[in-house]
């Protein structure tokens, strides 16, 4: 089946000014200007919308659905907040785990999300198969996922900052990233889901996880994942706990590398930056958290001007406190033109970052474009609310006047958004069962 998505308002992709094929789960073709396709078997009429490649997002933590906007928590600095919330997020049980994560990637979907990255570190007891969880959500609604296998193995007994009943011994980690490893990992292009292994940080993990993490992830070709340099306490926690700075323990570690992105990455010296570019490390720019927290403003022109990978991220939602993609691109906007001027960040920059950027931070060169072979995973946008009446520049429309839910998307071909609505999703029975969950965390 060959369906042309016809004659957009505006589309976000080279020579493609009429549209672009879609043949089974990839993309055979774009139609540019005066141009109409030898032969198709469908056409969807795309006249009312703006074209994106699908929205990746390369840093959350799914299961903070459950604790949006806590009392304990709020208007407090990273620290105090994670000290805050880690006894309550104790109690998570894999029911609250399954209904939380299934609410990220639904909120996800609806502001245009086709690739999601989660990075779920939490292992109370009972929760021993929250990987699997995520995966099964994950192919039930269709969504293109990286599952990240976090992990925290120092206490604050240890000298690190979580309680004893949310990390895990070092050996109980390795083999479980081994063993999701084997049963969910596919590096071939076009896979739904992939695994990466992601010790949480450097207050909270010991280098010895590290340096193994690094090793498996060599064996079984997949991606790195952690927090560095979010804030200057973690800096200091670093000089202190191993008597190096956070980019230094990376290069100790075997962690230096194009397997590896970071989340967050606020905290660099210019020096870093070129070794992090020369190196080929992603960075995920979470510009919503990173204000909610005070944390500090990533340095995002440097990063990539410097060759690093520069994706975005809602990063958690008890921290954004939403897992809207599009909200993320505007965040980002903003706080770049505030650090760099009306010039230096445009639309088109904070949009390249939310799907080709990201895609790159993943190690995905198959998402995140509009181009032939690659996957068809697109979003799709109408002008039609109050808030885009008078707009000219469709593409900057969706930034600047603040688009936040797609009408169509499509992931592998196949439509999982259509008029708004994710397919086969009671979204109100959904949203009942998660506010229900989310009572037992207050």
């Amino acid at each position: 089946m060959r369906t042309w998505i016809k004659d957009p308002l505006a589309i976000f992709a080279d020579g493609a000014e009429r549209g672009v094929i879609v043949e089974g789960t990839t993309i055979a073709g774009r139609v540019g200007r005066g141009q109409v396709p030898e032969r198709v078997d469908a056409v969807f009429d795309a006249s009312r919308h703006v074209v994106l490649p699908g929205l990746v997002n390369a840093h959350h933590h799914f299961y903070q659905t459950l604790t949006r906007a806590h009392p304990a928590a709020i208007n407090q600095k990273l620290f105090p907040w994670l000290v805050a919330l880690y006894p309550i997020w104790s109690r998570l049980k894999p029911k609250h785990l399954r209904l939380a994560v299934r609410m990220a990637l639904t909120e996800l979907l609806l502001s245009g999300c086709t690739t999601a990255a989660d990075h779920h570190y939490l292992y109370p007891a009972g929760l021993e198969d929250a990987v699997d969880i995520a995966v099964e959500e994950a192919l039930g609604l269709g969504v293109r996922m990286t599952v990240s296998r976090g992990s925290m193995n120092l206490s604050a007994k240890d000298g690190g900052l979580p309680p004893d009943s949310v990390v895990q011994d070092e050996d109980t980690i390795l083999a479980d990233s081994e063993r999701v490893l084997k049963l969910f990992h596919d590096p071939k292009d076009g896979a739904m889901i992939r695994i990466a292994l992601a010790p949480c940080s450097p207050f909270s993990i010991s280098k010895r996880l590290m340096t193994e993490s690094a090793r498996l992830a060599e064996r079984y070709d997949c991606q790195l994942h952690t927090h560095l340099c979010e804030t200057d306490d973690e800096e200091q926690f670093c000089l202190r706990m191993y008597g190096l700075r956070p980019v230094d323990l990376l290069e100790e570690t075997g962690w230096m590398s194009r397997r590896v992105w970071l989340a967050h990455g606020i905290h660099f010296t210019a020096e870093e930056i070129g070794r992090l570019g020369r190196a080929g490390v992603g960075v995920c720019h979470c510009a919503a958290s990173n204000m909610v927290l005070a944390s500090g403003i990533c340095r995002t022109c440097e990063l990539e001007a410097a060759g690093a990978p520069l994706g975005l991220g809602v990063d958690g939602s008890a921290s954004n406190d939403s897992s809207n993609m599009m909200e993320a691109a505007r965040h980002a906007l903003m706080i770049g033109r505030l650090r760099y001027g009306a010039d230096r960040v445009t639309h088109l920059d904070v949009l390249r970052w939310a799907t080709e950027g990201s895609a790159r931070c993943l190690g995905r060169p198959d998402v995140g474009r509009i181009v032939e072979g690659c996957e068809a995973d697109l979003a799709l946008f109408t002008l039609d609310e109050p808030r885009f009446s008078g707009a000219h520049d469709p593409l900057a429309a969706l930034v600047l006047c603040g688009a936040h839910r797609a009408d169509r998307v499509m992931v592998a071909g196949a439509w999982r958004v259509v008029d708004g609505a994710v397919v086969g999703l009671d979204l109100g029975a959904l949203i009942a069962e998660h506010k229900a969950a989310a009572k037992d965390f207050a």
